[in-house]
């Protein structure tokens, strides 16, 4: 949006008319301005049914409404709790505060909500709706204002009020009143410099409607009334309301002997003006108390001279805006409250705002009120019932992104909204669309803050009172006649709707031609908002927007022709043109103005190459979605001729279907699609052309048929033609037209009879003598002979059973058997095609057809021969698709079978037995097919599981499954082990007695006794006894001993002593071992594993030198880790004399082959590795037998006795440092805690002890000072974050959790921006720390005197309580990881488990949470992190 130009830019354009000349013109036309207004409301109810329906719900009415006595004495405190019948009707999220300096000016976005929520961005509503405004400067007041104040001394302007005449207040007590003529001259300057000074400024003015009265009130209180066509002074009123207290509104009523005002005590007043015997007076009654609430906002409800005959005008209603609530009363014919509504929770600073305007809804006119405060505006429609009992709907409300200010009804559809940073919003109230959006911050707009602080009375008001008059501009806007007066400091601006037309027109100035035709294209289907200027019925509306448009797009295509680069690339004028081109073409089409555009516009855009073909490819969508027909012979050549020129010739066939081409030269354009291989199009223009629909066939044939009857393959180009021949024939046949829509009736029955007769040719036109008979069936059944039948088969579907259709589906019949019966050029699979259609055909029941019985029994041997072992499974598919499509009526059953058995066609053999209920033979089926032998599996478990069949039918399958069980697990040992558990469970040693391979007999128990092999079998259900599990393991041992301890440790159904027997028959020692330690004799399996350790060694001395030394190595190693694994698991449950039993054997094992080598002998090549073996042993045994011990063991040996320590120095060395190593450790952790530990407890304590700064000081909730309710036994609390709350705030918000008998808090602002629904018990899972214990708690008592403390702290208790157990997780919050503490304990637990042991099962417990187990694990060498303060 943009201001109006200056007087002197308009005098250079003579077509260009002043602003003073629109201000005249829209200023006396007034009457008009209220026509248009009814206008309005009649369209309004035209077309409601157009619009959106609101979803309404009634506010309950009450049998008795209050009076307004008891509206007063309500306790209308800050802490009232508003209970609505809908909660939701006004649901407005709690927010936070904000102080405004006194000061307010535009554009400050320092502190205000707005700002946060203009981060969400809206659509632009320019490119949508184009500019819907007009605002404009009035020049001539605006420099008289200012002019006053320099000469006159009136000061700067306050108020303003608009009707007839333009009356402007100053704040030296003067009223300027303006004529709304072309000269805005000044007509009256009412009152004085003098008293203004006694006065005060003018706070509020108001005129009556027949703008004869004005009314002043001013700062301090006092209201005057004047004449405005004499100019004199009518009353001055000194006693209407408590003195002291400034007028904040004063309004007129439609009676004119009746006035409302409003003053900065809150409170609200009835004047009313009587002349009794020459003298006039002024009575004044308190309609509101500002004792019992400050109302800060009146609006009476004013009705049009036209509906002044209204029912609801008789009540005189009046609406008031509270800091809590609305009331809406009746003064008229008695003081009567209609309505009082609570606003819920608010922002304190935010203003509230009050309109009335009458709107049409549910076809009856109405007045609907307006009220907002904040981001939210309310609509509530009033209505008057038969009994003449006044009722109130809530509509659809209005959630903004800003926050309000000033909210104006410009017309019944349309407002105006002024959010805090003084920028303005049209919007649409029933889509709630936005339709323009602009700043005013040049208006530097009056705001009445002053006067909302009664500064002129001492500031004698309250705190909420005046931080709602921060934003005040009650008296700064006024409206009349659709037009909006906003009062700056030193100027006034009007604003109106502008005309359709100068919508269009100022988009039209900017060059921003696409726009205009998108808004005119919405003026021209209704859909456009803010419509001014185009009355009239639909058509004639749309008849002289569519003229406009026309004028549009003709200066849209010059200037795309004089745009247009000259030079440079073809792609830039290609693209220029694609921008632009299409839109011509798509509003001519939308216009329904074909001759438009393949006439003016076709010809001057084909002046230009390039725009004339991106003209024809605009044309191709519209086309090929048929919303195009009736294109100009010239255009259809042209385009054409275009798209084959850019070689688009796929695009060319698409067109050529969808365009009617009677118009064209047929056999140019059939040359054309035959050269450039268009089929489709082809057969399309001889179909729609000529109405010939063989020629296309022939042509076809002609080049599919050669090489088929050469036995050629087709290239895929012929298989392309193939097709569609096939996709055409089938398309003649059911009546459709190729490649879309549908033959004419008239003539479906001559072409279906035309393509029989062309299909049943004997012979082909131009045939040679060498041409077999039926050429044409012959060339289809070759290429594709299922389709061809299918084809055929969809055909008969159709036909009716007349005489004539019978006797061509016999006929065809009949020479498709002599084609493919008499020929051997047909392969099974083909001629298999063709009885599988016969067998359908005659299985239906209305079927006429007539097929020899013979030839069924010469497919059948044509199938089964045995002599012929080629396409064995196609043979056996054909033959059996044939009998399910019915064709096994024509076979004897028991021959059928026999043949089948014979050629091995086993799926046959089980389709023929399953119509017997021989189940049983169906396993010998499967057995013997190697295709699927392994399905027999799934199949048995189907017949004995599912229901349907019958008992005699399952035991003879059961009884088939045993005898074969031995082919069954040889076949698939792990699915014949599922088969048997789940259905031979009970004869499982019959099984196992069958299976005479012990190789099978060890893959089958495996797969049934073994859980890893994946077979699900329920081991409980099965009861398996021990002996076949140690049969098993007998096995096991055998076949795969390296498995057997791993297996071992699975199986659960075995006894210890046999088991041992056997293991120890196969000399499996490591196996025996692991069972006597299981068993419980831990010593027996230590000598076991330590009597295979000496013999090992043994063996590894006296190789000497040898390859297999390394083997020997790994072995000894092997069995020393078993044997010390062993020790470590069980040296815990022992005493040290028997953990020096099994240490001290082991360690003299592994040193005794470095006893025997002597000094004068060469060292053994191992020697090295035995010591490191020795080493291993020692640091094992350091855990559990003490090092003095190993020492004085080590010294009694009678050989290092005698002086030859020298040779165990590395081992005694070794020891030492893993001594020294482990002590250094300790002493390193030790210090780390006592670090941790002080750092923690430092911290802690601070934490604890600081003191808490709340942000403020009202509860964040209520919105009340915690001073406020101090009457009330309730505590304060306050947390780390710095919000305050009353106790009984948090608790009525569910925001309270007893945890170990104690109350913990949870801030409700902060866990409702983390989304928290539930508060968490552990306050750490919160990620920053606001569901908290209460910090600080204030009690009531606190308040009586001045001198106390605000806050007191919780008596400290033996355990942490709320607040240190917050402190103390903040703590932990600090650490970047685990804390070093954490790691220990961890390892400390892990350490007393029996996780050693490499057999035990999983375990269950803190390790499954183990930090290690984190996928973040890292190690910390930082020190602890600095608290902050």
């Amino acid at each position: 949006m943009e201001n109006e130009p200056d007087q002197e830019h308009l005098d250079q354009n003579p077509c260009a008319r002043t602003v003073e000349e629109e201000l005249s013109k829209s200023f006396n036309l007034e009457a008009s301005l209220s026509k248009f207004s009814c206008i309005d409301l009649d369209k309004e109810l035209e077309f409601r049914s157009d619009l959106i329906d609101d979803k309404e719900f009634d506010i309950p009415q009450v049998d008795t409404p209050p009076t307004l006595e008891s509206i007063l004495n309500e306790t209308d405190d800050e802490d009232e709790s508003f209970v609505l019948e809908d909660p939701t009707l006004l649901n407005v999220d709690t927010i936070d505060s904000h102080s405004y300096d006194t000061s307010s000016v535009a554009s400050s976005d320092s502190g205000d909500r707005a700002n946060l929520k203009r981060k969400k961005k809206l659509p632009d509503s320019f490119s949508l709706h184009g500019s819907v405004m007009r605002h404009s400067l009035l020049k001539g007041i605006s420099a008289q204002i200012v002019s006053a104040a320099d000469k006159v001394d009136a000061g700067l302007p306050t108020a303003i009020a608009v009707s007839s005449l333009i009356a402007v207040g100053t704040s030296h007590g003067l009223a300027l009143i303006f004529g709304k003529d072309q000269n805005q001259a000044l007509r009256l300057c009412l009152g004085s410099t003098s008293v203004g000074g006694q006065y005060g400024a003018i706070s509020a003015l108001s005129i009556n409607n027949d703008c004869s009265r004005l009314l002043c009130g001013f700062a301090k209180g006092q209201i005057t009334m004047w004449d405005l066509a004499s100019g004199k002074l009518l009353r001055s009123i000194t006693d209407a309301h408590p003195p002291g207290t400034a007028i904040l509104h004063i309004k007129f009523t439609d009676d004119p002997t009746l006035a409302i005002c409003n003053d900065s005590g809150g409170s609200v007043f009835e004047l009313t003006f009587k002349r009794v015997m020459g003298v006039r007076t002024c009575e004044s009654r308190c309609l509101f108390s500002g004792s019992k609430g400050e109302v800060c906002c009146i609006e009476p409800l004013h009705s049009k001279p036209e509906l002044k005959d209204h029912p609801i005008t008789q009540f005189s209603l009046l609406a008031m805006a509270s800091l809590t609530k609305i009331l809406v009363i009746g003064l008229k014919p008695s003081l009567k409250v209609w309505m009082t509504f609570p606003y819920g929770r608010m922002d304190p600073s935010s203003v509230p705002l009050l309109a009335w305007h009458f709107v049409a809804v549910n076809n009856s006119v109405n007045p609907m009120l307006a009220f907002c405060r904040g981001d939210m505006v309310h609509f509530l429609l009033v209505k008057r019932d038969e009994s003449g009992a006044i009722h109130v709907t809530k509509q659809k409300h209005l959630h903004l992104y800003y926050d309000l200010i000033n909210f104006t009804w410009i017309n019944s559809r349309t407002v105006v909204l002024l959010d805090s940073v003084e920028r303005l919003h049209v919007i649409d109230r029933q889509t709630q669309e936005e339709l323009e959006t602009m700043e005013i911050s040049e208006v530097q707009l009056v705001y009445n803050s002053s006067h909302f602080k009664s500064l002129a009375t001492g500031g004698n008001v309250s705190q909420a009172l005046a931080l709602v008059g921060e934003k005040a501009c009650y008296q700064s806007i006024s409206s009349y006649g659709g037009q909006i007066f906003y009062l700056g400091t030193k100027s006034v601006y009007v604003m109106m709707l502008r005309s359709w037309r100068e919508r269009m027109d100022h988009l039209l100035k900017q060059d921003c031609l696409t726009e205009a035709l998108a808004l005119a294209w919405s003026f021209h289907e209704g859909k456009a908002k803010a419509v001014v200027g185009l009355s009239g019925d639909v058509s004639k509306r749309k008849a002289v927007v569519a003229d406009r448009m026309v004028e549009i797009l003709f200066h849209y295509a010059d200037r795309a022709l004089k745009k247009c680069p000259d030079q440079g690339k073809i792609q830039v004028m290609e693209q220029h043109f694609q921008d632009t081109v299409p839109v011509i073409v798509d509003y001519c089409l939308l216009l329904q103005r074909k001759d438009l555009l393949f006439g003016q516009m076709y010809d001057k855009l084909s002046e230009n190459s390039v725009a004339k073909g991106v003209f024809l490819e605009c044309l191709e969508p519209y086309i090929l979605s048929d919303k195009l027909v009736g294109i100009t012979p010239q255009v259809m050549k042209d385009l054409i001729v275009h798209f084959q020129d850019k070689k688009l010739l796929e695009n060319v066939e698409a067109l050529i279907v969808h365009m009617d081409i009677t118009s064209l030269d047929i056999q140019q354009v059939v040359l054309m699609c035959w050269e450039n291989r268009l089929y489709d199009a082809m057969i399309y223009v001889y179909n729609r052309g000529m109405n010939e629909f063989i020629s296309p066939m022939e042509k076809l044939f002609k080049v599919i048929a050669p090489p088929l009857n050469a036995g050629k393959t087709l290239t895929d180009e012929q298989v392309v033609m193939g097709n569609k021949l096939l996709v055409y024939i089938s398309c003649c046949l059911a009546g459709r037209a190729y490649p879309l829509g549908d033959i004419p009736e008239d003539l479906v029955p001559l072409v279906k009879n035309q393509v029989f007769e062309f299909l049943i040719r004997l012979h082909s036109v131009e045939a040679s003598s060498e041409e077999e008979v039926y050429p044409y069936v012959r060339t289809l059944l070759h290429f594709d002979t299922r389709e061809f039948l299918n084809v055929l088969a969809l055909t008969f579907e159709d036909f009716k059973n007349d005489k004539q259709a019978v006797e061509y589906q016999q006929r065809i019949v009949d020479i498709l058997l002599k084609v493919m019966v008499e020929n051997s050029d047909f392969t099974p699979s083909q001629v298999g095609c063709l009885f599988t259609f016969l067998a359908r055909q005659l299985a239906k029941p209305d079927n006429t057809l007539f097929v020899n019985r013979t030839l069924f029994d010469q497919v059948l041997e044509f199938l089964c021969s045995p002599d012929d072992d080629s396409r064995h499974s196609e043979r056996q598919q054909v033959l059996l698709e044939l009998l399910q499509a019915g064709g096994i009526v024509q076979f004897e059953e028991s021959r059928l079978i026999r043949m089948a058995e014979k050629a091995e066609f086993y799926q046959i053999c089980e389709f023929m037995y399953e119509r017997e209920h021989q189940y049983d033979k169906i396993i010998d089926c499967y057995l013997h097919d190697p295709l699927r032998e392994e399905e027999v599996f799934n199949y048995i478990h189907n017949i004995l599981s599912i229901p349907g069949h019958s008992a005699e039918e399952k035991q003879s399958v059961w009884q088939k499954a045993m005898n074969h069980m031995e082919e069954l697990v040889s076949l698939k040992p792990c699915k014949a082990a599922e088969l048997v558990a789940t259905h031979f469970s009970e004869q499982i040693e019959v099984v196992i007695g069958q299976l005479q391979n012990q190789l099978l007999l060890f893959k089958f128990l495996r797969s049934l006794l073994d859980p890893r092999e994946g077979v699900h079998v329920n081991q409980e259900l099965l009861q398996i006894p021990p002996h076949i599990t140690e049969q098993f393991i007998e096995l096991l041992c055998q076949f795969s001993p390296d498995q057997v301890i791993q297996t071992l440790q699975v199986l659960e159904c075995y006894r210890l002593e046999e088991t041992i027997q056997i293991t120890q028959k196969y000399q499996l020692h490591e196996v025996t071992a692991y069972l006597l330690e299981k068993k419980g004799d831990a010593h027996g399996a230590f000598l076991l594993l330590l009597e295979r350790l000496q013999s090992r060694l043994q063996e590894m001395t006296r190789q000497g030198e040898n390859t297999k030394e390394d083997i020997l190595l790994k072995g000894v190693e092997d069995t020393m880790v078993e044997t010390i694994a062993l020790c470590q698991r069980n040296s815990q449950n022992l005493n040290q004399q028997q953990r020096e039993a099994l240490w001290f054997p082991l360690l003299e094992a592994m040193m005794t082959p470095q006893k025997l080598s002597s000094s004068a002998a060469p060292p053994h090549p191992h020697c090295e590795a035995l010591k490191s073996l020795t080493m291993q042993v020692l640091n094992s045994m350091a855990a559990f037998i003490a090092l003095p011990s190993i020492l004085q063991r080590i010294l009694q040996d009678p050989i290092y006795g005698k002086g030859k320590l020298g040779e165990i120095q590395g081992l005694i060395l070794g020891m030492l440092d893993t001594f020294n190593y482990e002590q250094t450790l300790l002493e390193t952790t030790a210090s780390l805690l006592n670090q941790d530990l002080h750092w923690s407890l430092c911290n802690l304590r601070a934490s604890v002890s600081r003191g808490l700064n709340p942000k403020q000081d009202y509860c964040s909730i209520c919105l009340q000072q915690y001073k406020r309710r101090q009457e009330m036994a309730d505590e304060i609390i306050v947390f780390s974050c710095g919000h305050l709350y009353h106790s009984f705030c948090l608790q009525s918000k569910e925001c309270t959790l007893e945890v170990e008998g104690q109350t913990r808090w949870a801030c409700h602002k902060c866990s409702s921006s983390n989304k928290a629904s539930k508060l968490s018990e552990n306050p750490s899972e919160n990620k920053k720390g606001r569901i908290t214990s209460s910090q600080v708690k204030m009690s009531p008592l606190y308040h009586q005197s001045k001198g106390d403390p605000p806050a007191r702290k919780a008596n400290s208790e033996p355990v942490l309580d709320p607040q240190q157990m917050q402190a103390f997780d903040q703590l932990c919050r600090l650490y970047r990881g685990s804390s070093r503490l954490a790691l220990l304990t961890e390892l400390s637990q892990n350490r007393g488990g029996d996780s050693c042991r490499p057999f035990a099962g999983p375990q269950s417990g803190p390790a499954f949470n183990s930090v290690f187990q984190k996928e973040n694990f890292q190690l910390q060498l930082a020190p602890p992190p600095v608290a902050e303060d």
